[in-house]
Parts: C-alpha cells; sequence; structure tokens
C-alpha cells in the first residue's frame, strides 16, 4: 500500500491520512492490517465527541474550537459525520464547506463521513479513522456527530470526553432531560446564548443534574457560547479539559474498548454469515415454520 504506507501516515502525510480514511471508510481488504499496524502508535490524542440535536450549532463551535487549539499551536483531527445522501451514499451536509476558515492549514484536517445507515449518530468507520488521526499525530481529535435524539449516544463509547451542545428555544429544555444524553455529557455548552431562554435552559439542566449523582461523581460544568461570535470558546475548552483530566482516562479506556471489541465481535460474526441466508431464516421463521433460536445455534456452530 504505497500511496498510505504506516511509516507515511505516522510522518503526518496529508495525502497518506485522506487515502488511508478512504480504504477504511470503504473497508478495503487492507485497511485491517494497516490499523492493526498504527494501533501501538496511538493513544496519545485527546478525542473529544461534540453532540446534540440538529441546528444547535455544532459545525461552528467545533470550527472555534479548532481555532483555538491551533492558536496554542496544537495540531487538530476533525471527524464530522452527516446523514447520507439518498442518491450519492455520501455524506449529505458536508461540514467542510462551513469550515473552509481552516483550508490550507496543514494543522487542521478533516474528514466528513456518511453515516450510511449506521445509528447512533456516528459512522462504522468513525473510530477507526480516529486511531488514523491519533497514530499520524494528531494532538486533539473532534468527532461531530449527526444531531441526535434521545438514545443515539454512541459518541460516549468513542471519546474521552463527551460534549453536548443545547440551545434555548429550541425544545432542547425538554431534550435535556432524555436520560440517555444527561448521563453520556461530560460538559454541557449552551450554545447561541444570546437568546432568550438561556438561563432558564441554564437552570433547568442544573436541577435535572441535582437529582441523579453519576457513578463517577464528575459534576458536568455548564458554559455558554455564541460560536457564531467565537463568544465562550475559551471557557469551552477549559471545561473540557477539565473534564478530560478528571475522566481517569485508562479506566474509561477499559470501558471504551470493551465496548469496541463486543461490537467488532457481533459486526465479525454478521460478516461470515451471508445476507442470503438471513433472508432465507427470516422467511422461515416468520412462517413459524422454524424457530429462531436453532438458525442462531446453526449459524455459531457453522462459525
Amino acid at each position: 500500500m504505497p500511496d498510505y504506507a504506516p511509516d507515511l501516515i505516522r510522518a503526518g502525510d496529508l495525502r497518506a491520512v485522506a487515502r488511508a480514511a478512504t480504504a477504511v471508510e470503504n473497508r478495503a481488504p487492507e485497511a485491517e492490517p494497516l490499523l492493526a499496524g498504527l494501533f501501538p502508535h496511538t493513544g496519545r490524542a485527546a478525542v473529544v465527541g461534540i453532540t446534540g440535536s440538529p441546528g444547535a450549532g455544532k459545525s461552528t463551535l467545533v470550527d472555534q474550537l479548532a481555532r483555538a487549539l491551533r492558536a496554542e499551536d496544537r495540531t487538530v483531527g476533525i471527524i464530522a459525520v452527516d446523514p447520507t445522501s439518498p442518491y450519492s451514499g455520501g455524506a449529505l451536509l458536508g461540514d467542510r464547506i462551513r469550515m473552509q476558515s481552516h483550508h490550507g492549514d496543514p494543522g487542521v484536517f478533516i474528514r466528513s463521513m456518511a453515516t450510511r445507515g449506521w445509528l447512533g449518530g456516528i459512522a462504522r468507520a468513525t473510530m477507526d479513522i480516529a486511531l488514523v488521526l491519533d497514530a499520524a499525530g494528531r494532538d486533539v481529535i473532534l468527532i461531530e456527530t449527526v444531531g441526535v435524539g434521545q438514545d443515539e449516544v454512541e459518541i460516549a463509547r468513542l471519546a474521552d470526553v463527551t460534549v453536548v451542545v443545547l440551545v434555548p428555544g429550541m425544545g432542547d429544555d425538554v431534550q435535556a432531560l432524555k436520560a440517555g444524553i444527561m448521563e453520556i455529557a461530560d460538559v454541557f455548552v449552551i450554545n447561541k446564548a444570546d437568546r432568550p431562554g438561556a438561563g432558564q435552559l441554564e437552570r433547568e439542566v442544573m436541577a435535572m443534574m441535582s437529582l441523579a449523582q453519576r457513578p463517577d461523581g464528575w459534576t458536568p460544568p455548564i458554559v455558554k457560547t455564541v460560536a457564531s461570535e467565537g463568544a465562550g470558546i475559551v471557557e469551552a475548552l477549559a471545561a473540557i479539559r477539565s473534564a478530560e483530566a478528571a475522566s481517569r482516562k485508562q479506566e474509561r479506556a477499559r470501558a471504551i474498548w470493551a465496548a469496541r471489541l463486543r461490537e467488532m465481535l457481533r459486526e465479525r460474526l454478521l460478516d461470515r454469515i451471508p445476507g442470503a441466508d438471513i433472508e432465507r431464516a427470516a422467511a422461515e421463521v416468520a412462517g413459524r415454520r422454524r424457530d429462531p433460536y436453532s438458525y442462531v445455534q446453526e449459524w455459531l456452530g457453522r462459525i
């Protein structure tokens, strides 16, 4: 794989990183050996997930966080996950268009990904591409999810720190009360805080947090921003860093990889059973001609 050999990626060659990301996203045969070779050189980057409802200003916030990190001479990788186009199968919104200010800056690498039907606000290859960026020497990796609802919270299984972005006046006062969103947030950012209702939203989030303490004892800070104007970005970055410092990274890494290994195992098992076999079995089970349990046992025996 001369175009994206591991030594080129580790040297930070942007073309090699981009081609490796494409191979990983397309599940090319050489992608898994490449990731296995890069893996010992990962684990240094801080991975920050940015999630929240559609229209919350996540892309603008990510853009401003990247700008602040670059001012500190930190290198940044951005993975922006978008809905899938029903026509091309590619990313529908194209977050890179909204981050044009970083065009030409080799210290910022932006990758748009389509969900391709994958649930949870992220794409199937999100973590693998984050590993490529980590191996390429990026200091911070920002993962922006698709706008999520109450239970699409897979980003918490990938990121060292999860930032939940809320907006006053968009129903987020109700959305914030959803158990899944409340439980994954390491930092709350109330964006567009110059709108009416920002104070009320902050009080409701604080009230909700007071009802139940997280198992790790962390109380997520609440930061107000107006990302379109760059207001509150320094405070948001400080809150992210305080959450990272308190996250007991090694313990969290074990939990992340336990979930990831289960996911990888499920993927491999499903890949071993042809789709046509599953469809035939589904017809048999739906017609009550055979039970699903014996099919599963048969497939496990075959594997």
